[in-house]
């Protein structure tokens, strides 16, 4: 039940597959329900034919026998012997004057109730057509016509058939009808859903296909489908020829920034390293101009960092981004990093650890990398009052490190993206203060090519904690 349920609340009604279903199942539902429709009116047009011939041939008969009897009998006599022998349980007579008055009535008519023979009467006084009509649970055909014996008009006269027994039958051959239609259309529309759902499995494969290709895929995906339509082998070809163009451009593009950013850091690194032999040597500068070459050594040296992560990024790309894994002491990695980060930023960062030594296995430079970028996103959205707290715990084959602050917090909807490629939270925040939005991609980044993994939850003006999870190194150190 549960599954049935998940799965029925899992229906997305803007599917291809539902719109096939429920369009295709709503026409069937509509010709079936039709032809049912039709197939009962013609079938109750076919029993009201035959009585009406029926009903035909006694009108027909009835002058000839009324002149008969009226040779041998008085008229009036002969007139109701004619009624009666042509009436019987299932057929009743009855002739009315002009004045509406009744003439002469079968025999027949004094076994009905009161209330129906009143009801019959009454329809008498409208027009009749050669319908079915029903009159105190009894079903009935009326048929009238003039009676004229010798040329002359003796009145209206009134035929009626008693067709309860048919009629009933009929309607239980219309319920059967109806359930048997309500079946098929339900097994019909079964049968097109599970249809439908098979046509659409290539799409589906081809869906998934694609679902997974990353972009260190793109040279190498193919997209094949077997047992597909012409329509989606022709669909998965022109994916192919996408992804091949897209790949030939990705490699374009980071190509161009590996090119840009090792050509433009050389330079800039020179020209930082003049501006600060300047600046060593600034008693012979004005205080104007001493402010003018920090702001540029400030800037210079902001974009040698970033066009370094962006070499990083792009070695790692292209898989050119080497590690040197070997097993460290965690708890003294931490503190090594932590005191370098207090001596330049004057703010307190404490370490919380249960357990020594940690043993770890990373690539020392790279991780010392991954906790500066860390200690400065807490520097930076958090209050100088603030502590920044590391915690230390180790699982049966990995290490956990947390980077806790209790700054600013990320919004939920940010937290999925923050380590995508130049992501910021605020766009209005400058280089300043709210870097170039390649931190966290570079540590993603190396902490994924260490073997880890990193993530985040935060809460709004409640602070953030950064989760790594690094392999734990098994031997002695």
């Amino acid at each position: 039940m549960k599954q049935i349920r998940k799965a029925w609340i899992n229906i997305d009604p803007s599917s291809l597959q539902i719109r096939l279903t429920v369009g295709i199942g709503a026409f069937s539902a509509f010709i079936l329900s039709s032809l049912a429709a039709w197939t009962s009116w013609k079938m109750q047009q076919i029993l009201i034919n035959s009585h009406k011939q029926n009903i035909q041939q006694i009108t027909e008969r009835l002058p000839r026998d009324v002149q008969l009897y009226s040779e041998m009998m008085q008229p009036e006599t002969g007139l109701q012997k004619a009624i009666n022998n042509l009436a019987n349980t299932n057929t009743l007579l009855w002739l009315k004057s002009s004045d509406n008055e009744i003439l002469v009535k079968s025999a027949t008519l004094d076994l009905l109730s009161d209330t129906s023979v009143a009801e019959l009467m009454s329809l008498t006084k409208m027009s009749i057509k050669p319908q079915v009509y029903k009159v105190n649970q009894s079903y009935f055909v009326l048929s009238s016509g003039s009676l004229q014996v010798q040329g002359k008009l003796l009145g209206q006269l009134f035929v009626v058939k008693d067709i309860t027994r048919e009629q009933t039958m009929f309607m239980v051959i219309v319920r059967s009808l109806a359930i048997t239609t309500v079946l098929a259309i339900i097994m019909l529309t079964v049968a097109i859903a599970f249809y439908i759902k098979r046509s659409l499995q290539p799409l589906r494969q081809l869906n998934q296909m694609t679902a997974v290709i990353s972009v260190e895929d793109l040279g190498r995906a193919q997209l094949y489908l077997n047992n597909a339509p012409s329509e989606v082998k022709e669909l998965a070809q022109t994916l192919n020829m996408l992804l091949s163009r897209l790949s030939q451009s990705w490699e374009q593009e980071r190509e161009f920034v590996s090119n840009v950013s090792h050509e433009l850091r050389t330079p800039l690194t020179i020209v930082l390293g003049y501006l600060q032999s300047v600046l060593r040597r600034q008693n012979n500068l004005t205080p104007s101009q001493q402010e003018a070459l920090e702001t540029a050594a400030s800037e210079a040296e902001h974009i040698i960092r970033l066009l370094q992560d962006l070499l990083d990024l792009a070695r790692a790309d292209s898989g050119y981004l080497h590690f040197q894994i070997k097993s460290y002491v965690l708890n003294n990695l931490v503190e090594e990093v932590v005191l370098m980060a207090q001596k330049y930023s004057d703010r307190t960062i404490q370490i919380e650890s249960t357990t020594y030594p940690i043993e770890v296995k990373v690539d020392y430079s790279r991780f010392k990398q991954v906790l500066l970028n860390l200690i400065d996103n807490a520097i930076k959205y958090s209050e100088a009052a603030t502590p920044i707290l590391f915690k230390l715990n180790q699982l049966s084959d990995r290490v956990i490190i947390q980077i806790c602050d209790q700054g600013h917090g990320i919004p939920l909807q940010h937290q999925s993206r923050i380590f995508e490629r130049f992501y910021r939270v605020d766009e209005s925040r400058s280089p300043a203060t709210g870097g170039s939005g390649l931190g966290l991609s570079i540590v993603k980044t190396l902490v994924e090519g260490m073997g880890g993994s990193v993530s985040v939850q935060s809460k709004l003006e409640e602070g953030s904690v950064f989760t790594i999870s690094l392999p734990r190194s098994s031997s002695g150190i």
